[in-house]
């Protein structure tokens, strides 16, 4: 006679699905909060308009300096160091191109934009630089824009976190017995709207 094979433990399961989904709120709570914000201004642009006041900036490289980033294997970025040391610049450095004895550079970043455009027979500097107001920042953060390989990271992590988060609430569904069929037909529905919307409504 055979031995019964093991039944699967239903409620161990339920049990470590409160616990992930409890640990991984910490989490995911702030980070929906913060996405779900920058994505509401993303989608309003017109909410809030203000910009930061431009402020312009001269000063003059000498011969020394001027020879040094010219001798360089990339001149514009080594000028963009130069400037970057004499002026608190917004932003990282984006691209440079010398034409016609002048340097064109710019800077992007979630703190701002710079440009710089300077002379290069008599070191002359102007410099713009525009900072970035609350708005904006958030705009490029949630988009991952100008925001450097640790965002991206962060906007992986809360994908993969709030995907399991989600997929252990569902989970959690199954232990609500007498509310199983009510949440799945809310599911149902739910998926629904959402194509109804995506094939009727978007151009």
């Amino acid at each position: 006679m055979t031995a019964p094979r093991p039944r699967f433990d239903k409620s161990w399961l339920y049990r470590q699905s409160r616990m992930l989904h409890a640990y991984l709120s910490a989490f995911a709570f702030i980070a929906l909060m913060l996405f779900s914000l920058s994505g509401l201004l993303l989608n309003h642009p017109d909410w809030f308009k203000g910009r930061n006041p431009a402020v312009d900036h001269t000063l003059r490289l000498d011969a020394a300096e001027l020879r040094e980033a010219a001798g360089s294997a990339d001149p514009a970025r080594a000028l963009a160091a130069i400037v970057a040391e004499r002026i608190a610049l917004k932003g990282g450095y984006k691209s440079g191109e010398v034409i016609d004895g002048e340097a064109q550079i710019r800077f992007e970043g979630v703190s701002g934009k710079s440009d710089l455009l300077i002379d290069l027979a008599s070191g002359q500097v102007e410099a713009t630089v525009e900072p970035a107001t609350v708005t904006t920042m958030l705009h490029d953060l949630h988009r991952g824009k100008n925001s450097g390989a640790a965002w991206s990271w962060v906007i992986d992590l809360t994908a993969v976190l709030t995907l399991a988060f989600s997929l252990l609430g569902y989970v959690l569904f199954f232990s609500l017995r007498f509310r199983l069929a009510t949440s799945l037909q809310l599911t149902g529905v739910s998926l629904a709207v959402l194509a109804v919307i995506f094939f009727v409504f978007v151009p």
